[in-house]
């Protein structure tokens, strides 16, 4: 999936400048890789907010910039804080036949047949590196999880292989297993609280 996401080139001096980007609503940010190095750019705000929002993290964002196209990937980017606003976005520019890696969400689907008898599912790893082209990075990766029985539990070499991207993380890491439900505090049988034992407690006869 590819974006294109008009940009415009900044000055880099001085400082303030970027504070007053952001007050015009624009996202002060900067584009790497590929044979370019610190272009300095700033993208609006709302614009790069609902791009992301509709299309993802591992989106292509194509860079239009003076007529000229830059494939990327967002590579980093900084929130405020408190506010959430834009602080600072940074694109890794690509070259569209060579793979890369990127992080994907793990996305559990269905309830485990365990849960359904009592189990609880603990999951253990919530995203995994995938290799692919650009064109091709997932946003998320699903595993279907309802066929675990309490005592089972997934690794990453569980996940089914797929054609448009290989994932590199470690293939024994734990995704997820579903264990017996550990035992509720035991309710006294008479409902009554035994009484705490006292120690170090003076004796009446002292």
């Amino acid at each position: 999936m590819s974006v294109v996401l008009k940009v415009e080139e900044r000055a880099t001096r001085p400082r303030s400048i970027r504070r007053k980007l952001r007050a015009e609503g624009r996202v002060p940010g900067a584009v790497n890789g590929n044979g370019i190095q610190n272009l300095s750019i700033s993208v609006d705000a709302r614009q790069l907010e609902k791009d992301i929002r509709e299309n993802g993290l591992n989106a292509v964002y194509v860079l239009e910039l003076d007529g000229k196209k830059i494939s990327t990937l967002l590579h980093t980017y900084e929130l405020d804080t408190f506010t959430k606003s834009w602080i600072h976005v940074e694109f890794l520019a690509v070259d569209m036949s060579q793979e890369t890696e990127v992080e994907a969400e793990l996305s559990l689907v269905g309830t485990p047949k365990g849960v359904k008898a009592g189990g609880v599912l603990e999951q253990n790893l919530y995203s995994v590196v995938v290799s692919a082209t650009p064109d091709k990075l997932p946003e998320r990766v699903e595993v279907n999880i309802e066929a675990l029985e309490i005592g089972d539990s997934l690794i990453v070499s569980d996940i089914p292989k797929h054609d448009e991207f290989t994932i590199v993380t470690d293939s024994e890491e734990q995704i997820c297993a579903v264990t017996e439900m550990s035992a509720a505090v035991e309710e006294d049988t008479d409902g009554v609280a035994a009484e705490p034992e006292l120690v170090n407690a003076k004796s009446e006869e002292d």
